[in-house]
């Protein structure tokens, strides 16, 4: 008897810890791993940048110390490096978070934040790229770029997000929904529908940044998609009633976007996102007409 409980305790045993493998395994293959273990890991030594870094120049910069969105990333450097390329700009890609340092920063007229999360830059690299943004760089944030990782960080919140995330969809996590646009003469906003349908995890802030003075350019149709979260037979509202997506804002002398859009590869393949982002890079770039003061040059 003692002997028939000791291999069934065993055989519980063995199956808890397979399961408990099978669920870190999963967690790391989804790139969730750092939300449960986040990284504070700053980079010291710099990237060594190309000598003959063409102008205008963008950073393009994916560093991740939480949530890593792996396709999107992947999707996303492409697709904007092809933007760049079709246009005649620079791209430099990295997630080496050195490279925010005074002289480095320099050689750019615009940096995104390609899915980048967490605690990925160091006080000083912090100060470096808010005196960059403020005396006249740009700013495109994309979909992470806004999400809750970054609370840390009380200037680049109040600055470029205007807003407390709250949760992304989960029921589905994926839903195509429509996109209003807010502000058509902006020149982010230039040829794209006044409406156009986009397949997102779609994310929702505890207020719209509307309320914090940033500059409303599209919203989406709440009643086109379920904004909840359904986990274990409960569902909360995600529901905003006003519920923007794309904004801006003038920062000092510089100027920024945050576009909740872009998890997935697939959404750099949508054709009205792909338009955005060119636009939205242009924009950044100073190459088309803002309310902000006058960029670097």
């Amino acid at each position: 008897m003692a002997s028939s409980l000791k291999r069934c305790f065993k055989g519980i045993l063995i199956a808890l810890l397979v399961l408990l493998l099978a669920a870190a395994a999963l967690v790391y293959y989804v790139g969730a791993w750092h939300i449960l273990f986040p990284s504070s890991q700053h980079d010291v030594k710099a990237p060594t940048l190309p000598v003959a870094l063409e102008s205008p120049a963008i950073l393009l910069f994916s560093k991740t110390n939480q949530f890593r969105h792996k396709e999107g990333i992947v999707a996303g450097r492409a697709r904007l490096a092809q933007i760049a390329q079709e246009r005649g700009w620079a791209v430099f890609s990295t997630e080496n978070g050195a490279v925010f340092n005074p002289d480095d920063l320099q050689r750019f007229a615009a940096v995104v934040f390609l899915n980048a999360t967490g605690d990925m830059l160091s006080t000083e690299q912090q100060l470096a790229f808010q005196r960059w943004l403020e005396q006249g760089g740009g700013w495109l944030g994309i979909h992470a770029a806004g999400d809750g990782s970054h609370k840390a960080w009380p200037w680049y919140m109040e600055n470029l997000i205007g807003a407390k995330f709250t949760a992304h969809i989960m029921g589905p996590q994926f839903q195509t929904a429509r996109v209003l646009v807010e502000d058509e003469q902006h020149p982010l906003m230039l040829g794209l529908p006044s409406e156009w349908e986009h397949e997102e995890e779609w994310y929702s802030w505890e207020s719209s940044p509307r309320v914090n003075g940033f500059h409303v350019l599209a919203t989406v149709d709440e009643d086109s998609y379920s904004p909840v979260v359904k986990l274990f037979n409960k569902e909360r509202s995600l529901r905003m009633d006003d519920h923007p997506v794309i904004w801006s804002n003038c920062v000092g002398k510089g100027r920024s976007i945050y576009s909740a859009l872009g998890h997935s590869a697939e959404s750099f393949d949508q054709s009205e996102h792909r338009k955005l982002l060119e636009n939205a890079l242009a924009w950044t770039l100073g190459l088309s007409d803002s309310h902000c003061p006058s960029l670097l040059n």
